[in-house]
């Protein structure tokens, strides 16, 4: 799917027609036609099917959160605020025209990159990160989460003003880019942060129609430098998370305990789980963060997999929904971006679920619209109101 994704999303060369593009051949160019008029959604901008599979979302999350938190109100309360801002802001940034976070994209990447190094050199540090920016009145930041919407904004913005697919210079123009923040995020540490920037930035790259021996040619040099990365680059307890995800049983009462209490949790829960509020691997406290990171571990022993393939369907529904409204768009910009939102949004559910089920490391990355945490569901809700906004502008 998202190989055929790869092709449909390219304007193809002046005067070099191919079948890759008869997507775009046979799309309407000047909006609407004059016999249809709006819907009642679209003069509100607002995309009905993607808001009840936003809202059903919510609901399940907030469940969840109830019972994983050991039924803490408190926390339940403030994530369902911070679903009633992520749903505010979203509406709002549905209202704005795609035009103008075009012409504002490269804007919105600095001031990123501002903070970025505001966070190098005088941001907060806590439990030995410095990821943090604090604002007198306020509170904190943290300015990595600007990237995850400037990221794609920005290369989207870069690639568009030029015929794609994209030539050699500007793919070269576009690593540097995307290379400088994921090294300043790298550095602070949060390799998980940095990876999903990395990922946005390449998938725009990608949806822009590379040719597969760039694509070929960019794995190979991967290749070379993840053993120079995991020499030089990595911290030693990043490495040990690495070395934890073959064997976790080799300190099973120290970095392997998360992933082996994880998965008995998975497990225990089995076809039909064992019912709302009755899991024990996490009212016990076996379970590690299981409000947080590894929230679908005990949504999983409570609803088995039947709740499991629910979740799922729902994450399925987001993405493809995105994906078909990025599909209906008629510039080349708000195909990238709307199509590189879905997929960035595939890769957060896709390595959560791998390191809570051991398949991947342990990177700290929350499950969208499941795990607590405000500023990660504002962020996503940002990004959906842009989708909303590229596809209801005509």
């Amino acid at each position: 799917m998202i190989a055929c994704a790869k092709h449909i999303f390219v304007q193809n060369r002046p005067m070099a027609p191919s079948a890759q593009y008869k997507f775009l051949r046979h799309s309407p160019r000047d909006g609407l036609s004059t016999a249809t008029l709006p819907s009642r959604w679209q003069r509100l901008h607002i995309d009905p099917w993607l808001s009840l599979f936003l809202i059903l979302n919510a609901l399940l999350g907030l469940t969840v959160l109830y019972s994983a938190s050991a039924q803490d109100m408190g926390l339940v309360s403030k994530q369902a605020m911070s679903f009633g801002i992520g749903f505010l802001v979203m509406c709002s940034l549905a209202q704005v025209p795609p035009k103008v976070y075009q012409a504002f994209a490269p804007y919105f990447y600095l001031f990123g990159l501002v903070c970025l190094v505001a966070v190098k050199l005088f941001g907060e540090v806590r439990m030995g990160a410095q990821r943090w920016i604090g604002i007198p009145g306020f509170g904190s930041v943290q300015p990595s989460e600007f990237l995850k919407i400037g990221m794609p904004l920005m290369i989207a913005w870069f690639l568009s003003r030029n015929p794609l697919p994209p030539s050699f210079k500007n793919v070269v123009l576009s690593l540097l880019m995307i290379g400088i923040p994921f090294i300043l995020i790298a550095e602070q540490p949060d390799l998980g942060t940095s990876l999903l920037i990395l990922a946005s930035g390449i998938f725009v790259l990608f949806l822009s129609g590379l040719s597969w021996k760039m694509i070929l040619g960019a794995v190979s040099a991967a290749a070379v430098v993840i053993p120079v990365a995991w020499e030089f680059l990595l911290h030693d307890y990043q490495r040990q998370r690495v070395l934890t995800l073959f064997n976790p049983e080799a300190d099973a009462l120290g970095t392997g305990w998360n992933i082996i209490q994880s998965k008995t949790a998975i497990g225990s829960g089995g076809f039909m789980g064992k019912g709302y509020l009755e899991g024990t691997q996490s009212h016990l406290h076996f379970l590690p963060e299981g409000h947080t990171d590894f929230i679908i571990a005990a949504f999983s022993e409570e609803f088995g997999l039947i709740g499991i393939l629910l979740l799922i369907t729902i994450y399925f529904c987001i993405i493809f929904r995105t994906f078909q409204m990025s599909l209906q768009c008629f510039h080349n910009f708000g195909r990238l971006v709307a199509g590189t939102f879905a997929l960035s949004f595939f890769v957060y559910v896709f390595v959560n679920a791998g390191m809570v089920s051991g398949i991947l490391p342990v990177v700290g990355v929350p499950l969208p619209f499941m795990s607590y945490g405000g500023t990660a569901i504002i962020t996503l809700m940002a990004t959906f109101g842009i989708v909303m906004s590229i596809h209801t502008h005509r």
